[in-house]
Order: structure tokens, then sequence, then C-alpha cells
């Protein structure tokens, strides 16, 4: 489900930013991110989104992230090794909605030293991170 057809978009402030590659929401504490069909996320993509993300939110900020993988897309799961030069994320939540998605969270959970959940639904991705976030 795309997070603006759920029920959460309706109670969670939020701003969309609309890029080729896909669209991110940037909520409160946390990122969704929905990659359009086909595209192939790579470094300069992650560049130019982690520079948007820096500008919307400040420098040192720490964030949740949730892939919300609506769309079949590919990535190289070392970029998660990369992208912890930027000191954004915190804890990530991959949510899948078939069996090949499951085992591309798995490989990319293998390269990331942080914390990735894996989801079977935005809506459980979206309360594991408030739920975090109300421990915190």
């Amino acid at each position: 489900m795309k997070f603006e057809n759920s029920i959460l978009s309706k109670t969670l402030s939020y701003y969309k930013l609309e890029m080729p590659f896909g669209n991110f929401y940037f909520c409160e504490k946390f990122l969704i991110s929905e990659l359009h069909a086909g595209v192939h996320f790579d470094w300069p993509k992650i560049e130019i989104l982690a520079k948007e993300i820096i500008a919307f939110y400040g420098k040192g900020v720490k964030l949740d992230y949730i892939s919300n993988r609506v769309n079949s897309y590919s990535n190289n799961p070392q970029n998660w090794i990369k992208i912890e030069q930027f000191n954004i994320i915190k804890r990530s939540a991959i949510v899948y909605y078939n069996y090949a998605m499951y085992m591309n969270a798995s490989l990319e959970k293998r390269f990331s030293k942080g914390e990735i959940h894996p989801c079977l639904s935005l809506n459980e991705a979206i309360e594991w991170v408030l739920n975090l976030e109300a421990l915190n």
C-alpha cells in the first residue's frame, strides 16, 4: 500500500518530496521512500536524497527510515555502508510484498551496521518506528 493511500497518511503531518526516481515523505521523526518501478537506486541518487533530507531537517538530524517497496527496483546493498557516512539514519524498516523482496531485504540487512527491521505492511513499519520513538 502506498503511503498516501494509507489511513496513517491522514493522521500524520508530512512533506512530500517528488523526485524523478521516487516519492519521499518527510515526517517528524522518520521518512518513507517509495521508489518508482524499474529504478536503479544508485549512489548518486542517494547523495541527492541525503542532501534534500539535510536541507529539510537540518544538520545533525537522526531519523528512522522506512523503505516502502511497493514497486520493483534495484539497488546495491553495499550502499547501506556508504549511507552511514551521512549519519542520518538511526534504524530502518523495509516493507516487502513478496518473497523476492524479502530475500533482498535479508541481503541488505547483512551489509548494514544499523538495525533493519523487515515488515509485512506499511502500517506495521510505521507502528514499529512510532513505538520505538515512544520508548526513547
